[in-house]
């Protein structure tokens, strides 16, 4: 019997999906560390992975996830550009709320099945290494380079492993490869000799590895999922503005943003946890 979907389940999902979009777009967010902490990674990949099981009720809920995604990549990138602009630290205080709020859920589902003192070193380990691969990354992929067919393919497998690997915001390397303006006005114009080889590395990427990470799932989810919080706190502590006078007026609004990413991410996760549950 197919049970109707209450609105409100459809627009939670479509918010996210918003919000999981715009971590494609904003450097230092990742689209795919929102996915996990909303509660959607899991069952993302598991589609991806086997797109035919369940695929009309999977084609179905991702419906508004999608349409929120592509609201987040394309109409709010302008806006937010211009917030980032001119108040840049309030808004990665309400990111980083955004993903304080979910850490309760998300701790809860990487124990889902059994938690030891092996999966919390895990957690420790990759959140130390990951912590520091992210502060030296800027100097890693620093520079220039040649913007042709072969590279906006790279772009787009850059792209689709921010959606695989929670924790890695795929705009902050094309920013540090150059890369991140032309795609951006090659999104506004329509360029297709741009456009077409990012959708071809994204496909190839999502092909080639969304199977992985699903057997990963089956085989190890403890481990994994503890490997994908250690990477989400890491993303999170280096977006974190630490050049910014705090001792200053301003510093009242980054408390407002904070607060509100935090209440509204805690919100969306208790009124829709069931999105964290796996559909096989």
């Amino acid at each position: 019997m197919n049970k109707k979907v209450p609105p409100t389940d459809w627009f939670l999902r479509f918010c996210k999906g918003a919000l999981i979009g715009t971590g494609f777009i904003l450097p230092g967010v990742s689209g795919g560390a929102l996915a996990a902490v909303f509660g959607l990674y899991e069952r993302i990949i598991t589609f991806l992975a086997h797109p035919t099981r369940n695929f009309v009720r999977n084609l179905v809920f991702f419906i508004p996830v999608g349409l929120g995604g592509l609201l987040g990549m394309a109409l709010l990138s302008r806006p937010l550009s211009f917030f980032l602009e001119n108040y840049e630290v309030p808004v990665l205080w309400f990111f980083i709320g955004a993903i304080m709020g979910t850490l309760p859920e998300l701790w809860s589902e990487a124990g889902k099945k059994g938690r030891t003192i092996r999966h919390v070193a895990v957690l420790i380990l990759t959140f130390a290494l990951a912590l520091v691969f992210l502060l030296r990354a800027e100097k890693l992929f620093a520079g220039q380079v040649s913007l042709n067919t072969g590279m906006w393919v790279a772009a787009g497998v850059l792209i689709a492993l921010g959606a695989l690997v929670p924790g890695m915001s795929p705009s902050n390397f094309l920013v540090y490869l150059g890369m991140y303006k032309p795609m951006v006005t090659a999104f506004k114009t329509l360029d297709v000799t741009v456009l077409l080889p990012i959708g071809g590395g994204c496909a190839l990427c999502l092909a080639a590895f969304s199977k992985v990470m699903d057997l990963l799932f089956t085989r190890v989810y403890a481990g994994l999922f503890h490997f994908i919080l250690g990477i989400v706190l890491a993303s999170t502590v280096v977006i974190v503005p630490v050049e910014y006078n705090y001792l200053q007026s301003g510093t009242i609004l980054c408390v407002l943003t904070l607060a509100a990413g935090t209440g509204l991410s805690y919100r969306m996760t208790r009124l829709d946890a069931r999105d964290s549950t796996l559909t096989h």
